[in-house]
């Protein structure tokens, strides 16, 4: 079995959508306070972490997108816990249309997009004219009965205007989306699973997770 870490690092001031505020990652208690507390030699660390919900490769439910919509403690965990999964390879592209032969078979699987654009993290290439799917691969999704959807580029949605077809589509049908992902370059089309699960959060419609592929 071997295992494919689809996460970014995070680390303290790290940028991952320009004006949110970047996470400030501390210490609660250190081990030589620790000490005093316990007893010499004992000690213990305890972090303190201030974070915006899209921090990293994080993870879309519902009530992102809409105030009625299920928050992270509503999420089921078999739309992201050891899902099978394809990972359809478009680097290269930036409109990315998905055809009805590409996820026609993909009831109940993650779908992953492959863009090469996580390539740029951590630069401010990667803000820029990034991939994104258009709004009629949303309703394929959908019509496909997908179990999740990721991406390795900065927005599933084309940032440069103010709607979010793709967001809207997706998660108004309940079908959670991973964007800020990386390394779908070691992926195989399909034949693993896949899975990204978030802390079960009330009131959350976001959040960071550790995702990765089993094969």
């Amino acid at each position: 079995m071997e295992y494919v870490d689809l996460s970014h690092t995070i680390s303290d001031g790290m940028v991952t959508y320009p004006g949110l505020p970047a996470p400030v990652i501390g210490t609660h208690l250190s081990r030589e306070a620790a000490e005093e507390i316990y007893a010499p030699g004992v000690s213990f660390q305890i972090g303190q972490i201030e974070i915006c919900t899209n921090t990293g490769t994080y993870l879309d439910v519902p009530f992102h997108r809409y105030a009625d919509g299920h928050d992270l403690a509503g999420l089921a965990l078999e739309r992201v816990a050891g899902v099978p999964a394809v990972c359809l390879d478009r680097s290269g592209e930036v409109e990315i249309a998905l055809s009805h032969d590409e996820v026609s078979q993909c009831a109940g699987k993650a779908v992953l997009i492959h863009t090469a654009h996580a390539k740029h993290w951590g630069t401010d290439r990667y803000f820029s004219n990034h991939p994104f799917l258009t709004a009629a691969s949303a309703e394929l999704l959908v019509e496909a009965d997908v179990a999740c959807v990721g991406i390795d580029t900065f927005n599933i949605d084309d940032t440069r205007g103010n709607d979010r077809p793709v967001h809207t589509v997706l998660l108004g049908s309940e079908i959670p989306i991973i964007e800020h992902m990386t390394n779908l370059d070691q992926l195989p089309g399909d034949g693993f699973a896949f899975t990204a699960v978030p802390p079960k959060i009330e009131g959350a419609g976001t959040f960071t997770v550790r995702a990765f592929a089993t094969l």
